[in-house]
């Protein structure tokens, strides 16, 4: 007998929509990109392996970042972040390579392997989100040649957990631009997004050589349905900000990335 005709195909795009909807309120909610969210949507929901997961990931947070820079011009005109070129350039030196290393490593893992390596990252970004998003301060940590270390180290496991879970990194880069360069909150998002754009297309030129890139082909439909209902989610969750105290969401979202971090952990 087969099935209702009421009942929705996990890959139709109504679901990828609805889907794509829940995400990007979340990411309007903390003003990211909510790929940290979408990551166990695609593994547990649409039951999607985890490395053609991640690839898809990867490729709708570009269009995220890539749209979302010149949005936020009209706070933070590019030519501020153009004076902060060097704290770009300091990221940016480690993210590449971690980027590229981390989409390497992601490649040789096992599926089962690859699954907890992201329930981990999914945990510490929840971590992250719930002591760090808030971060504030007026000086930077470390100055000189010390923080030049500090900035490729912390750029390159930027970049590779980037890879890994085909996030943009923006819950890892705010916190370290804010601590580490002493940059104002509204300034390191912006800074953010700069380093995470070139970053990305790294991760993805080197997933460009593996077999699972053609995902992306195969599912194009699935990631226009869910990046439309990505934009109108983060309308929504941009809505909603002002209504949501910090106090309540950010221990919220980092409950939701700990209950998927488990999902995904024990997903077969």
């Amino acid at each position: 007998m087969s099935e209702p005709a009421a009942r929705m195909a996990p890959h139709s795009p109504p679901a990828s929509f609805g889907g794509g909807a829940v995400i990007g309120t979340l990411g309007g909610l903390i003003g990211l990109g909510g790929a940290e969210f979408r990551l166990p949507l695609l593994i547990g929901f649409f039951n999607i392996a985890p490395l053609e997961a991640v690839i898809m990931n990867k490729a709708m947070s570009l269009v995220v970042v890539a749209s979302a820079l010149p949005f936020r011009a009209s706070t933070v005109p590019f030519g501020s972040i153009a004076e902060h070129w060097t704290i770009v350039v300091n990221l940016l030196a480690g993210s590449l390579l971690g980027a590229w290393f981390g989409a390497g490593w992601a490649v040789k893992l096992r599926s089962d392997t690859l699954y907890k390596v992201i329930s981990i990252l999914l945990v510490v970004i929840a971590m992250v989100l719930l002591l760090g998003h808030d971060t504030k301060a007026e000086q930077p940590l470390l100055q000189g040649t010390a923080q030049l270390v500090a900035g490729i180290v912390a750029g390159f496991i930027i970049g590779v957990v980037a890879s890994l879970l085909g996030v943009a990194g923006g819950e890892l880069l705010i916190p370290t631009l804010v601590l580490l360069f002493g940059a104002d909150i509204k300034l390191a998002g912006s800074l953010s997004l700069a380093v995470s754009l070139p970053t990305m297309l790294v991760g993805l030129t080197r997933y460009s050589r593996d077999q699972s890139f053609s995902v992306l082909g195969r599912n194009k439909v699935f990631l226009l349905s869910m990046a439309a209902g990505s934009i109108v989610g983060t309308f929504i969750g941009g809505l909603l900000l002002s209504i949501v105290p910090n106090g309540l969401l950010l221990p919220l979202l980092a409950a939701i990335l700990l209950v998927s971090a488990w999902k995904v952990w024990r997903h077969k």
